[in-house]
Order: C-alpha cells, then sequence, then structure tokens
C-alpha cells in the first residue's frame, strides 16, 4: 500500500507502543518518517522494525514537551525530506498511580508538560509549515480519560481532557489554512505504560477480564489505534476536523452499568 507515498511524517513517542507501530504503519504506506522519542534504545529498535518493511526514516532523540525540540523536529523534516505533510503528537505518560494530595507537585508539571504542552507545541510549530505548503494533518493522542472519570490519575486525565480541546480550538484557529487536527482517544491498550496492569492480569489469571467492560470485550493493542491515526491523516479524512475520536472497544458509548442477561440479544 502506497497511501503516503511522497508524505513526510513526524511521530513522537515513537519508541514504544502507539507511536512505534503508527510510524512503522506509515512507513509501510510509503511516508518518510521522522521519529522522535526520549527513549534512544526504543527510537532505534523502530527505525530497525521500519527499515525491515524497506520503510526511510530519521531517528531524533527529543523531548517533545520542549518548543525548541518540536521546532528542532520540524526543521529536520524540512532539511532532511523536503516537507511536513502530518504530524503524529503522540508522546505521554501516565505519571504515578496516587491521589492527587498524594501526587509530588514537580511529577503533576511533569505530566503537564509532556501530554499537554507536547500537541500544543506541535500545533504551534508544525502548522505555520503545513499551511505555507498548501495543509497537512495533525493528530493528537488524548485518551478515554479525557471524556470520563476513573479511566486515570486526575493530572494524567486533566491533560488528556485539554488535549481534546486543543484539537477543538486549533481546528478553529487554522480555519481556511488546509491544516486538519484531531485527536484519538485510545481506551485500555496493551503498550508500555499499561504493561504493569496487564502483567498483573496474566499473574493472577485474568487477563480475559480486561477490556470487559466494553461491547467489544477485549482490551486494544497499538495497532487498533494507528488504523486510525493513518485513517485521520489521510485524504479519505478531508472532512474530518476538530474531532476527538474514542477508540475504546464502545467503553464511552454508554453510562456504567451491571451487565444483565435480559437486556442483552446474544
Amino acid at each position: 500500500m502506497t497511501a503516503f507515498a511522497d508524505k513526510v511524517v513526524c511521530v513522537t513517542g515513537a519508541g514504544s507502543g502507539i507511536g512505534r507501530r503508527t510510524a512503522v504503519r506509515f512507513a509501510e504506506q510509503g511516508a518518510k518518517v521522522v521519529i522522535a522519542d526520549v527513549n534512544e534504545e526504543g527510537l532505534q529498535e523502530t527505525a530497525t522494525q521500519i527499515g525491515g518493511t524497506g520503510g526511510v526514516c530519521e531517528v531524533r532523540p527529543a523531548d517533545a514537551s520542549k518548543g525548541v525540540e518540536t521546532e528542532g523536529l520540524v526543521a529536520s523534516c524540512l532539511s532532511t525530506f523536503g516537507g511536513l505533510d502530518v504530524f503524529f503528537a503522540n508522546a505521554g505518560i501516565a505519571g504515578p498511580i496516587a491521589p492527587l494530595n498524594k501526587t509530588d507537585d514537580a511529577d503533576i508539571l511533569r505530566v503537564l508538560e509532556v501530554n499537554l504542552l507536547g500537541p500544543l507545541f506541535a500545533v504551534k510549530y508544525a502548522a505555520p509549515v503545513m499551511a505555507e505548503r498548501g495543509g497537512g494533518a495533525i493528530v493528537m493522542t488524548a485518551s478515554v480519560a479525557g471524556i470520563n472519570a476513573n479511566a486515570g490519575p486526575v493530572p494524567y486525565s486533566a491533560t488528556k481532557a485539554g488535549v481534546i480541546n486543543l484539537a477543538k480550538s486549533a481546528a478553529q484557529e487554522l480555519a481556511g489554512s488546509g491544516v486538519r487536527v484531531n485527536a484519538v482517544c485510545p481506551g485500555l491498550i496493551e503498550t508500555g505504560m499499561t504493561q504493569t496492569v496487564f502483567d498483573m492480569a496474566r499473574q493472577r489469571g485474568t487477563e480475559g477480564k480486561l477490556g470487559y467492560l466494553n461491547p467489544s470485550r477485549r482490551a486494544g493493542v497499538p495497532d487498533d489505534i494507528a488504523g486510525v491515526v493513518l485513517f485521520l491523516a489521510s485524504d479519505a479524512a478531508s472532512y474530518v476536523n476538530g474531532q476527538a475520536l474514542a477508540v475504546d472497544g464502545g467503553l464511552t458509548s454508554s453510562m456504567p452499568f451491571a451487565p444483565s442477561n435480559a437486556l442483552s440479544m446474544v
């Protein structure tokens, strides 16, 4: 497939999980990919996987929460590959799994910096370049935790709600520029961030219960999110703008309830 042939894509948080799988899939479909992360070892593994598909990438260790480094990523796309068509602002951290009053201020600030400032800087530095070249697509990783409560710690959830509003607000500010801005809101996905949850469930023999609260009755994998990101970045989504798309097996489609056979069709 060559849906992104001759396109230049930047992916942050590409050293593992959703970012890695999405970067590989962009490369498989013909894109030239600039991959960024603070995890240099993870980046090299991603680059190896991209190379294994015959794809082309540029490795750029970078902290997406720093404006100057995001500006550098954009400049690298232009200098290395001659353009920038898609920016996937995916870098994120969960922060401590603890009540807010027991979370250090420094940890709270770091979650805010990575999860919210990262996508904000992506818009600030990528959008003008894209607009000057006639358009492009920015996709951000939010979360179902930004839609409803009880899907993550308070600082994490607040940042993801901010990402959802950022996608909407940025789309409005960029009206008429040809630059689309959308967010993807993953549910429970097995990545490095959630690995402890999955490992503990496997140890207890309760892996089958992961994701059971959603209608799809399973947890997700990075490929579930990657496919949606590629759609939002593609011409097939040319009329999708300022949206936050939940990819959660249907978890956020309903109010919480105890399943009842009397209300089930199966």
